[in-house]
């Protein structure tokens, strides 16, 4: 899934937070909803402006997010 078509980045939108294209819909809201349980018909029930394709890249842009990150030990 192509992330980089759906998800948006702006600092004058939620204060630069990613948001799907075209809404306030920030993707860690619908990584949330989704780890709270919500399935993805009530998610697309309850925000009509979105596309089962939208909840994918939320999902994509999450796992290339997660790939990219690194952890470095620090001495004690």
């Amino acid at each position: 899934m192509p992330w980089k078509e759906r998800i948006h980045i702006d600092p004058s939108i939620l204060v630069g937070k990613t948001v799907i294209k075209g809404t306030r819909l920030a993707v860690e809201f619908v990584i949330d909803l989704l780890a709270q349980g919500w399935t993805e018909a009530q998610i697309l029930q309850s925000y009509p402006g979105i596309s089962h394709e939208d909840i994918q890249a939320c999902l994509a842009y999450a796992s290339a997010t997660l790939h990219g990150e690194r952890v470095y030990p620090l001495p004690i």
